[in-house]
């Protein structure tokens, strides 16, 4: 299953097994692959051209033109739908200003202190949740601000626990 995230529009779209839903309702479709990355789709007797321009995959996004119109697009794969679901998806992409709890836990550790500069990736502190521990890091580039947990303390799923 992959959901397709199209910028600058509010369209949704799912594909899963053989079906695709737009905006959560079922398209009854024809695909066809014409040529490599290039497709001719049929929905309520519209032809519609999809080529695919480029693909980030390390970043999940995709460049597609529809009948001529280039669009970008963010690609979840059934791996980031499941993290969503869990509300464990602190996007890499994103400015966030906040770091929150994935789940419910205890903090271990806390390995960075306020105005501390931190890099993508840099690690901020240890959640123990479920008897795992669990590394929190840094969804970007930024300045510690605040930290609102401390070693020992047990936090709440979606609690603030550290803000750029």
């Amino acid at each position: 299953m992959f959901k397709v995230h199209i910028k600058g529009t509010s369209h949704s779209i799912s594909i899963f097994d053989n079906n695709i839903e737009v905006d959560g309702e079922l398209w009854n479709w024809d695909l066809v692959e014409l040529n490599r990355n290039i497709y001719h789709l049929i929905k309520d007797s519209r032809s519609y051209i999809i080529e695919l321009m480029a693909a980030d995959y390390g970043k999940k996004r995709v460049h597609i033109k529809i009948n001529g119109v280039l669009f970008e697009a963010d690609v979840q794969d059934k791996y980031d739908i499941l993290l969503e679901k869990l509300g464990m998806n602190q996007d890499a992409n994103s400015s966030n200003l906040e770091i929150k709890a994935p789940m419910p836990g205890k903090i271990l550790e806390v390995l960075v202190s306020k105005g501390q500069e931190v890099k993508k990736g840099d690690q901020l502190l240890v959640l123990e949740a479920m008897k795992m521990e669990n590394m929190i890091k840094s969804a970007g580039d930024g300045v510690i601000a605040a930290i609102y947990v401390k070693k020992d303390m047990n936090v709440e799923k979606n609690q603030v626990l550290i803000q750029f």
